[in-house]
């Protein structure tokens, strides 16, 4: 059975840090490329960043371009999301995904999902 466990999340003020964990387990991890997604009240779901499973690729929406950075330790089974220079905007629930293929920004490319960890960051 897939299992993605998302943390780190928190109430923050604008301008702190945050990194938000997601561990994997019931996959061959080199193997699959990650995503973080987030949904705010209201709205869609929308891709924060992608991580190839080879490290080499990675995408960022430009909302959180030089403020978020992704990253993978295969050793662990664990991708990160380190958000810098938070926002109120960016409060939502931040999801992480999987699947193999090839990142994408497409959520409905995405075969398995965490159950999200909540951002608050106020102003």
């Amino acid at each position: 059975e897939v299992q993605l466990v998302e943390s780190g999340g928190g109430l923050v003020q604008a301008g702190g840090s945050l990194r938000l964990s997601c561990a994997a387990s019931g996959i061959t991890f080199d193997d699959y490329d990650i995503g973080w997604f987030r949904q705010a009240p209201g709205k869609e779901r929308e891709i924060i960043s992608c991580i190839s499973s080879n490290h080499g690729t990675t995408y960022y929406a430009d909302s959180v371009k030089g403020r978020f950075t992704i990253s993978r330790d295969n050793a662990k089974n664990t991708v990160y999301l380190q958000m810098n220079s938070l926002k109120p905007e960016d409060t939502a629930v931040y999801f992480c995904t999987t699947r193999a293929g090839g990142p994408t920004r497409n959520l409905y490319d995405y075969a398995y999902w965490g159950q999200g960890t909540q951002v608050t960051v106020s102003s």
